[in-house]
């Protein structure tokens, strides 16, 4: 198809969501620094609950556009109910909803080794040679 758009994987940012706007900040924060480093890749940000969009609807939409595959990374640091029970329920309900996608569910963020590092690095003043971004 001539013109189509060559995007094909795209990934969700999945958050806890909050009644504060200013919350939000960080997620969207992270979703602009994936865009930058692979604009090829379409990114969104969901949350579970108090913040739009919500999951079903964010899936939705990536489904729509023709994406064949999507990670969805849940930006949690603990793997609490809504990541064991309500978001497996969520993504389960999305590969029935959209077929044609592949959903690839990620563990929380929290329990990879190199953000706990950073974190690390962080509570001790610890810089290696990383900049701070303030």
């Amino acid at each position: 198809m001539a013109g189509a758009s060559t995007v094909t994987h795209g990934v969700i940012l999945f958050a806890h969501g909050s009644r504060d706007p200013l919350w939000r900040r960080p997620i969207e924060a992270v979703a602009d620094r994936v865009r930058a480093r692979t604009p090829t890749l379409a990114v969104r940000c969901a949350y579970l609950e108090l913040t739009e969009p919500d999951l079903p609807a964010t899936a939705a939409e990536l489904a729509g556009l023709g994406l064949t595959a999507v990670r969805i990374v849940p930006m949690f640091l603990g793997a609490g109910r809504h990541v064991r029970e309500d978001l497996p329920a969520l993504v389960a309900d999305l590969r029935l909803q959209h077929p044609q996608v592949h959903w690839d569910l990620q563990p929380p963020v929290g329990e990879d080794g190199r953000l706990l590092d950073l974190l690390a690095d962080l509570a001790t003043g610890a810089t290696h040679g990383v900049p701070h971004a303030r």
